[in-house]
């Protein structure tokens, strides 16, 4: 990989590792539906003119009824049930439980059957990694959450459903559209949808660190991170990208230990590598069905949200 691919691969992985930190800060001060609202307005303001002075916008018209549940399933569901999820488990507990979502799109691709370009049968390895990956959620939820906490985790395990059938969506009915007008757009939804609650929530005043952790979600957290993830995979294809999905979980449980001062338990200590150890069998890709790739198959490799055969990414 070049010093520009490992640059971009550092970025990202830093970049979508702090987020679960950014969240339980804001959560301090600020409603949940007020946090996704402001970390989706703040983004869509830059990035909502960038695809629309690139024509990127229109096209998107012929789909929306596809456009809509997308945003649903990917964006406005899974970050306001995430965000609200935190305010009762810790930002490193949260993130090491979101790195379950390979498992999660595993299951779902098999569930659905071939599109015609992958195998995504559950062999012997895939099953294996489904084991594994759930024993070690089974071990993270079993040792470090409270019965009290039995909800929020149960948010958390929505969040990761939507994540893993977003980027499906994607490969599925939407690889025809320009990704970032796509993002862009869903961006713009999402802050749409919860305007009328979210400014009725807005507090008189918020501290310093609560305002500067809204700012880097929505600017480096979600602006920045689809660019900076669009260039990731020009420089170094789609497959090798996606493997910081292996490395954000890390980077939030670091964070949240040292800054928050979170716990590091025993539940970490063996369940987070077990949910790694999973992901990494149970996402074994498979070879293509046609060797000779389509159209549709170029669209859909540029695509920072469509992952195949397993959607491995998902924006916190």
């Amino acid at each position: 990989m070049s010093k520009r691919g490992w640059l971009l691969f550092s970025a990202m992985s830093l970049i979508w590792g702090i987020p679960y930190l950014l969240i339980k800060v804001a959560d301090e001060q600020l409603t949940p539906a007020t946090v996704v609202f402001l970390r989706t307005g703040i983004a869509a303001l830059l990035l909502v003119p960038v695809a629309a002075r690139r024509d990127l916008l229109r096209p998107l018209l012929k789909k929306w009824q596809w456009m809509v549940v997308y945003t649903v399933v990917e964006i406005a569901g899974p970050w306001l049930l995430l965000t609200h999820a935190e305010t009762r488990l810790s930002s490193s507990l949260s993130g090491l439980l979101i790195a379950a979502v390979p498992l999660i799109g595993a299951i779902v691709l098999v569930s659905l059957g071939s599109d015609g370009r992958h195998d995504d049968r559950l062999d012997a390895k895939r099953l294996l990694g489904l084991l594994i990956g759930l024993g070690g959620v089974g071990v993270l939820v079993g040792v470090d959450v409270s019965g009290s906490d039995a909800w929020a985790v149960v948010e958390i395990a929505v969040t990761a459903v939507g994540y893993a059938v977003g980027p499906i969506i994607i490969a599925r009915k939407l690889t025809d559209l320009p990704t970032l007008g796509v993002v862009a757009a869903s961006l713009g939804l999402t802050a749409v949808g919860y305007a009328p609650v979210a400014l009725t929530q807005l507090p008189a005043h918020v501290s310093g660190r609560v305002a500067w952790s809204v700012a880097g979600l929505a600017l480096i957290c979600t602006a920045l991170a689809f660019i900076v993830f669009f260039a990731l995979i020009a420089e170094v294809g789609p497959a090798r990208a996606t493997v910081i999905t292996y490395v954000n979980p890390a980077v939030a449980l670091l964070l949240g230990v040292v800054l928050l001062n979170e716990k590091f338990t025993v539940g970490i200590a063996i369940g987070f590598p077990l949910i790694l150890l999973g992901c990494f069998f149970a996402t074994a890709r498979n070879r293509p069905v046609t060797a000779a790739a389509t159209p549709a198959d170029a669209r859909l490799s540029e695509s920072p949200l469509a992952r195949q055969p397993v959607p491995e990414v998902a924006e916190p």
